[in-house]
């Protein structure tokens, strides 16, 4: 186990400077004098256009007389709607995630052998993980979040790499397939360690099998017997394909840009979406679902009684219940509201694989769920624009159901999004704009200096 910092606690002295902090308030109506858009949003929620891109996007309204009218929701990878890429993907075609990720990078889906010598070229590069790397960097102090277990093994990557610093688009380019290819290996071998050094089982690493897809190898590196069934793997890459890419306004890929305006590295760039991904609010989603998924099965005993589930869902939005927040994890996004096209395309894969594993009845009891929260919030927080399920809903159930540990479902919405941000990068230095600065307004009074000997 890591020894801790003997000050990796509250103090007395800190309790009580802290007191100084709790000034720090800004008065709300100061955001509507000055016309502030709070988290770069408009007073309906809609994301301050900041910039330009031909990645991907997120449609949720339509014009209809003029006027914008919440729509059905759409994402489109590069141009190409994403329930069309895994529509199109054979019963057995477990390289979807890979094609995404391909379609991202180049902006063109790739022919047949395009894809096939794509894939390996990935699968090489999962062979050049530094030597002694898990040894030196992936074992040394491992903890408990595997999502800053990840962000120190991207930095320490840079160390490895001679080229750390050159900025043209080969090389960024070559960076980025190792760090897609890297992310699974780390992610796995990180959560590895962490079990090891807490006494919980062997520290067993199963190198990647080069004939096998992203998804099919990350079941196969943390399984004891690296067996997996087709439509585990099938799932596991939908899901990934799904996670890939959210437009440039979603928070870690905006920081993508911010990041790579500044003319860093690659590595220092990564590391600092992963700390943006890591966030509750953010990549970390999908836990606190699962958490609030956990304690309504504690409380609700009958699954098919919707007055019973009814009743303590209205206790949880009036926060006397779970967190005591007054949110229903897993409902409702910041920029969807008819529906989360996301979390419709793989609700149909969620319901195949509860019957393969013999949860369709807790299948039903999510899908009831759904349904008695949408309409719940609708009515209470007086919201017309639309709830729905949002893709962090399902997401942790189908994980559970994998066998997915609960500290590897951020790190797999990394996985899945290095993709993205390495298409927004490349976008981002090949349009070498300014630096990316916006302004704040300060709005503290001036005072006058006050001599040490004179102050009280």
């Amino acid at each position: 186990m890591p020894v801790l910092n003997k000050y990796s606690k509250v103090t007395p002295e800190i309790l009580k400077l802290s007191d100084f902090c709790k000034n720090e308030r800004i008065d709300p109506e100061l955001y509507g004098k000055y016309d502030v858009k709070r988290g770069l949003r408009d007073i309906n929620g809609k994301g301050v256009l900041t910039g330009l891109t031909e990645v991907s996007e997120i449609v949720a309204s339509k014009t209809v007389d003029g006027k914008s009218v919440p729509c059905e929701g759409e994402l489109y990878y590069r141009g190409i709607n994403v329930k069309d890429i895994i529509s199109n993907l054979g019963a057995d075609d477990h390289f979807g995630f890979e094609e995404a990720t391909f379609l991202l990078l180049f902006g063109k889906l790739p022919t047949e052998k395009e894809l096939k010598d794509f894939c390996q070229l990935l699968s090489e590069y999962r062979t050049i993980l530094p030597k002694n790397y898990v040894r030196d960097v992936i074992m040394q102090k491992p903890s408990k979040d595997i999502m800053n277990n990840l962000a120190r093994g991207v930095l320490n990557l840079c160390a490895y790499d001679q080229n750390a610093n050159d900025l043209s688009i080969p090389n960024v380019l070559r960076q980025s397939l190792e760090l897609i290819a890297f992310f699974p290996m780390i992610s796995v071998y990180s959560y590895q360690a962490n079990r090891y050094y807490n006494d919980k089982g062997s520290f067993i690493i199963h190198r990647p099998d080069p004939s096998l897809s992203t998804a099919e190898n990350i079941l196969h590196m943390l399984r004891p017997d690296m067996s997996f069934t087709p439509l585990e793997a099938k799932i596991l890459d939908i899901a990934l394909i799904l996670h890939a890419e959210h437009g440039g306004g979603n928070n870690s890929t905006f920081t993508t840009h911010v990041v790579s305006s500044s003319g860093t590295d690659t590595y220092s760039s990564v590391a600092a979406s992963l700390s943006s991904l890591k966030g509750p609010k953010h990549g970390g989603a999908n836990i606190m679902a699962m958490k609030m998924f956990a304690d309504i099965k504690r409380n609700v005993t009958d699954w098919n009684d919707d007055e019973q589930i009814t009743d303590y869902l209205e206790k949880i939005l009036h926060k006397e219940a779970f967190d005591k927040a007054g949110v229903i994890y897993g409902l409702g996004h910041a920029v969807y509201s008819i529906s989360d096209p996301r979390a419709l395309i793989f609700k149909d894969f969620v319901k195949r694989l509860s019957v393969e594993k013999g949860r369709e009845n807790e299948f039903n009891f999510y899908s009831t769920i759904e349904r008695i929260s949408a309409e719940l919030i609708a009515k209470e927080r007086k919201i017309f624009k639309g709830v729905s399920a949002n893709i962090d809903f399902y997401s942790g159930f189908v994980y559970s159901m994998l066998g997915l540990p609960v500290e590897l479902y951020t790190p797999l919405f990394a996985i899945a999004r290095i993709s993205g941000w390495s298409a927004h990068r490349i976008e981002e230095l090949n349009n070498a704009g300014k630096i990316i600065r916006p302004a704040y307004m300060c709005v503290q009074d001036r005072q006058e200096y006050i001599p040490k000997d004179k102050r009280s």
